[in-house]
């Protein structure tokens, strides 16, 4: 077999990406996507994953030209299937006639059958076994240790693509701009005076109590002067009030049915963001915005922004480290490093 590597060993024009996740999974997948742009500059590359993520290959043009939603799996847990669309979707796939089908959902188990059905001449991915090869095909081990994006480069380093670094992006539009003003949520706030607060996550069992973020941000208003801004969805709206009714200053409620880009915005012209383990903490590190995270379910290793400086992760399962939460969001809106807590060049988790 050659020793090509496995991109330059053929004609790849056409190619689909499969990862049917929710927004902080498919944040970090952005530098594996840039890694095969880089690889294919002149490539057609489709994503195909759950129905919301079209907004996110509109965000990401610069990686992705075209959408495909995904109609589920059985053994998928991420939405309801759509049996009545499965025989169109796989149908459509196939008759593209794709050079190159990427599975970059998870370990392969399911996905790596869901991918095989897309009828593609070349397919690589993850898997639960030892690494395989042929002429078509390559399996590369999924990582059981590190970040995710970190994990996620493994594929196309050995498919022979360029790493270019597993740092985030979040690209901001002019429409996100112009949705948050014509959204009138927050019209005289000042950028770079105030923080946001976001209390919400998908699932509800790992938010922090609303009463130790109106705790944190009570003792941040005393002590910088900044305005406090509560963000969410509109489902989280109840959420975002039961935080504002525990706090003794003053809050602004801004969860609100506006679209991610545009709360990506609002948070982009704030101070600090203080938020559970959830998506809006990718959305961070794609802005380069400072952040304090409290896990208190996940793997904090894997799931943990990679800059610790400018990222603090805080593991809470208790909700009583709101003091450590503190140290770090003081440090960030001042500018310094606790005490004695750096070490090796890099700061460890909390």
């Amino acid at each position: 077999m050659s020793r090509r590597p496995f991109l330059q060993r053929h004609d790849i024009r056409h190619v689909i990406v499969f990862r049917a996740l929710q927004l902080g999974d498919m944040l970090c997948a952005v530098p594996a996507l840039r890694a095969l742009r880089a690889a294919l500059p002149d490539a057609g590359i489709v994503l195909t994953g759950l129905p919301w993520a079209a907004q996110f290959a509109q965000r990401f043009d610069a990686y992705l030209n075209e959408f495909i939603p995904f109609p589920g799996h059985p053994l998928l847990p991420e939405q309801a299937v759509r049996h009545d669309a499965l025989t169109g979707y796989y149908a459509a796939i196939c008759e593209r006639g794709f050079d190159l089908a990427l599975q970059l959902h998870g370990s392969g188990d399911v996905t790596n059958h869901v991918v095989a059905g897309f009828g593609a001449k070349t397919m690589a991915g993850f898997t639960r076994g030892e690494a395989s090869q042929s002429d078509r095909t390559l399996f590369v081990p999924y990582p059981e240790n590190g970040a995710e994006p970190e994990r996620l480069l493994a594929l196309p380093d050995r498919l022979g693509a360029p790493i270019t670094g597993a740092q985030l992006e979040f690209p901001l539009r002019r429409e996100d701009i112009d949705e948050l003003e014509t959204s009138k949520l927050a019209p005289d706030l000042e950028p770079g005076h105030y923080i946001c607060i976001h209390p919400g996550a998908r699932k509800r069992d790992k938010c922090w109590p609303p009463e130790r973020f109106a705790e944190v941000a009570d003792q941040l208003k005393d002590e910088f002067g900044f305005d406090t801004v509560l963000t969410g969805s509109a489902d989280e709206a109840p959420l975002a009030r039961a935080v504002a009714e525990h706090m003794r200053t003053p809050a602004i409620e801004a969860a609100a049915p506006i679209s991610i880009g545009a709360m990506a915005a609002l948070m982009s012209r704030s101070r600090l963001l203080i938020c559970n383990d959830t998506g809006v903490s990718h959305i961070a590190a794609g802005l380069g915005l400072n952040s304090v995270v409290v896990f208190s379910k996940a793997d904090i290793a894997r799931w943990a922004p990679a800059d610790r400086l400018r990222h603090r992760c805080i593991w809470d399962p208790a909700a009583e480290r709101a003091a450590v939460v503190l140290q770090h969001a003081r440090a960030l809106l001042a500018g310094t490093e606790p005490s004695g807590q750096r070490a090796a060049g890099m700061w460890p988790y909390w």
